[in-house]
């Protein structure tokens, strides 16, 4: 494939290898952003207004993401997620529908969450390397950053229960 069959330079095995862990990297932030929401909406306790306020802020900056995600996959060349089955079918993040999780334990999945996206964010950047995609990696990067802050914050906070 050359420059002119395409949108980008990248090669045609490089740009679906991309696209497809952007699929399953995607899912899982759609994923663990609902299931931040879900505990900013839940969260009860003496710290409810921090709590509430941190859930919050760490929905906001993980649906950011999404929309980056979406649009490095069709500028590569590939598809993106389109409905919410299709998220179901590629994420490796678990869902939580319990209704009587107490705070301490929404915290701690979150942070177990942010921990295991880190290393799928760490995995796609390793994808991007090998097919010399910077751009992607570049996003990738501060998204790391982002995700290593907001571990940090629930870990602190947890060990502090």
């Amino acid at each position: 494939m050359n420059s002119t069959d395409s949108q980008t330079d990248l090669s045609r095995s490089g740009a679906v290898e991309i696209c497809g862990t952007l699929r399953l990297l995607l899912a899982d932030v759609f994923v663990l952003y609902v299931k931040t929401k879900s505990f900013h909406w839940h969260v009860t306790g003496n710290h409810f207004r921090d709590y509430h306020l941190l859930l919050d802020e760490h929905a906001e900056q993980i649906f950011a993401m999404t929309d980056a995600i979406a649009e490095r996959a069709r500028k590569t060349g590939g598809s993106s997620l389109r409905s919410i089955s299709d998220i179901a079918r590629h994420q490796r993040l678990e869902d939580n529908n319990d209704e009587g999780i107490a705070p301490k334990e929404m915290l701690q999945e979150l942070r177990a969450d942010n921990l295991q996206l880190m290393r799928f964010l760490r995995a796609t950047h390793e994808v991007c390397d090998r097919h010399d995609d910077v751009a992607t990696a570049g996003l990738i990067e501060g998204w790391i950053d982002q995700t290593e802050r907001r571990t940090w914050f629930l870990y602190e906070i947890v060990n502090g229960l």
